[in-house]
This record gives C-alpha cells, sequence and structure tokens, in this order.
C-alpha cells in the first residue's frame, strides 16, 4: 500500500512539474496574435513594445497573470496596460506558462546604445547614486543586464530603450506598480528625465 501511494505521489509531483515548465512548442504554435507586436519570435521590431525573447521564463508568467488580474479588476489589481489586459483576458494558465516557455527559449537580438549615453549611463548603472537615493542597477539586474531568474529580476539587455524609459516613467508616475516590493517605483521616482535618458539608453547596448 506504501509503494502505491508512493508512485501516485511521484507521478502526480512529475505532471505537476511538467505543467508548471509549459510546453514551448504548443506555445509557438498559439503566440501567433503575439507576433503583430513582439515579433514571431518575440524580437519586437517596434521599440515602444517589449522583446520577449530570450527573456526569464518566471518573469513572463507573471507579467501575462498580472495582466490578466488586471483585465478581471478593471486595472485595480494586477499590471494595467489597455491592449495587454484584453490579450491576457482570455488566455488559460496552461497557455501562459506554454507561450512564456517559448519565448523565454527563443534567442534575443541585440540592442545598440547611444554614445552620448555610455558613459553617465554606466556611471548610474554600476554606481548608482547615493546622494540622492538611487540604487545602482548592477545590484540587481546584474553587469549584462541579465537578471535572475529566481529572483524574479528581468533581463533588461538589448532591451529597446524607448520602451525601458516608458516603463521607467510609468513606475515613477505610479502608473505601473507591479515591482517587487515596490523597489522600481522607489528607484524610478529619484530619477530625473535624464536619468532614464541615458540608463535607458545604455541598457539597450548590454550583451
Amino acid at each position: 500500500m506504501k509503494n502505491i501511494v508512493l508512485l501516485v505521489c511521484l507521478f502526480i509531483g512529475f505532471n505537476v512539474s511538467a505543467v508548471e515548465s509549459g510546453d514551448a512548442e504548443n506555445g509557438k504554435a498559439i503566440s501567433g496574435t503575439c507576433a503583430a507586436c513582439h515579433g514571431a519570435d518575440g524580437n519586437s521590431l517596434i521599440a515602444i513594445n517589449p522583446k520577449l525573447a530570450g527573456q526569464h521564463k518566471n518573469y513572463l508568467v507573471k507579467q501575462l497573470q498580472e495582466f490578466k488580474l488586471a483585465s478581471q479588476t478593471g486595472g485595480k489589481e494586477g499590471r494595467n496596460n489597455a491592449v495587454m489586459n484584453g490579450m491576457a483576458a482570455a488566455l488559460s494558465e496552461q497557455d501562459i506558462l506554454d507561450l512564456s516557455a517559448y519565448f523565454s527559449s527563443q534567442e534575443a537580438t541585440q540592442g545598440e546604445a547611444s554614445e552620448d549615453a555610455v558613459a553617465q549611463g554606466s556611471k548610474l548603472y554600476v554606481g548608482g547614486d547615493l546622494q540622492r537615493g538611487i540604487t545602482a542597477c548592477i545590484a540587481c539586474h546584474g553587469p549584462k543586464g541579465n537578471g535572475t531568474s529566481l529572483s524574479g529580476f528581468p533581463d533588461i539587455s538589448g532591451q529597446h530603450s524607448d520602451y525601458i524609459a516608458a516603463q521607467l516613467k510609468a513606475f515613477r508616475s505610479g502608473e505601473r506598480a507591479n515591482s517587487l516590493n515596490g523597489m522600481m517605483a522607489d528607484i524610478a521616482k529619484r530619477m530625473t528625465d535624464k536619468d532614464i535618458e541615458v540608463i535607458s539608453s545604455y541598457v539597450a547596448g548590454l550583451h
């Protein structure tokens, strides 16, 4: 009897693990509606839309779940975005896992930083600004901007500078409020428009 119970537990555990990992092939099959904004392989050609290719799967899952939550709560909870709320509303949890598995498995294209932004951007990214209470980006996103999957910090390397700037401004204004412990809002509210401009360009060139 104990052996049977053990086998059942192992079987259930295996299936839960398989579901949580997502099916990249199915994700590719259902990703057609994503392609218009994010590109067929997740490398968006539209600078205001983020590249999804190579992003940490757990981060993608979290964002899609929060867009869906916003669609269910009229934007009062989750991550509110008029376009993405509608796109995520009809997704099942398995769809979310599968799409995240697919896009995370793709290779991201590299971006390029403006030469004018490299010196100041590097200083802010690596050292922050203690006098103004701006935490160094490198502390969470790493020296190459890759972030970490387990901690939930996204890969921002090579991301479109327009998109990064828009998100920092959204965190600063409170329009976006779904970062871990609200840390991005706390950092962004201390940043000037010039800070955001140079750091967004600098990040685009990281790889």
